[in-house]
């Protein structure tokens, strides 16, 4: 029997390599997008050697009927990944209240309101995995990214409750929480704010996509069938 994951925010860094990660692992994908087509173009031609199904589902997270779009292309789901994301960087006076309203939807209300409509689903099978994709700021917070912590940090709040709501029900709520990436989210910062940045690191080295993604195979498989309501930090040991 087909194993179907959604991924939100498919065609980006981390979500092309969860997506071929669980490609790998025999899933078959709903693969989100909002404006990046060749990317989502570029991951289904990467995924051709493997022998599920895969879906593009286009959708807006900014949008307050944005999920609704999703949900309404969901016909069966046996794991939800939450990893659509944008970020904003500065001092939190100069903050306006559309970027506060934008990041409040695409990492909070989209992915409570999402899962609200997919949960009956995995209710009347009594099994399924919802995994966000939250952040190292989303646990200690973090100095001119105020507003990505605070919404992170709402992420976590949501899966140490939802997975207490859940467990008897035979779905496990969990996170993954990563350091520093090596994806374009990082873009804008200089070469000599990434040396800074990889020299506080332990491991000396930023994490790859793909770090990321076999961690996420780790929380929805069934080696990790007894764990639920955990943020699994995933960042070379930065802010332990």
């Amino acid at each position: 029997m087909k194993r179907f994951a959604l991924i939100t925010g498919a065609s980006g860094g981390i979500g092309q390599a969860l997506a071929i990660k669980l490609a790998s692992d025999g899933y078959s994908l709903y693969l989100h997008y909002h404006q990046n087509v060749e990317g989502i173009k570029e991951l289904l031609k990467s995924l051709s050697p493997f022998e599920g199904e895969y879906i593009p589902i286009q959708a807006d997270l900014s949008s307050p009927n944005g999920y609704k779009k999703i949900a309404e292309n969901i016909f069966s789901i046996d794991t939800i990944i939450h990893n659509s994301g944008i970020s904003h960087y500065g001092l939190f006076v100069d903050i306006n209240k559309e970027i506060i309203e934008k990041l409040t939807m695409v990492h909070i209300t989209s992915p409570l309101l999402l899962t609200k409509e997919l949960l009956p689903k995995m209710i009347r099978q009594q099994h399924g995995n919802i995994l966000l994709m939250t952040s190292i700021w989303g646990l200690t917070g973090a100095a001119c990214e105020v507003l990505y912590s605070t919404v992170k940090g709402a992420q976590v709040s949501f899966v140490k409750s939802l997975s207490k709501e859940l467990a008897l029900n035979g779905i496990r709520v969990n996170g993954i929480a990563p350091g520093a990436v090596n994806t374009t989210m990082l873009a804008n910062f200089s070469e000599e704010e990434m040396d800074m940045i990889r020299g506080e690191i332990p491991m000396g080295r930023l994490a790859e996509p793909m770090d990321i993604a076999e961690s996420v195979s780790f929380l929805i498989s069934k080696k990790s069938s007894y764990i639920t309501g955990q943020i699994l930090s995933v960042n070379g040991g930065w802010y332990t």
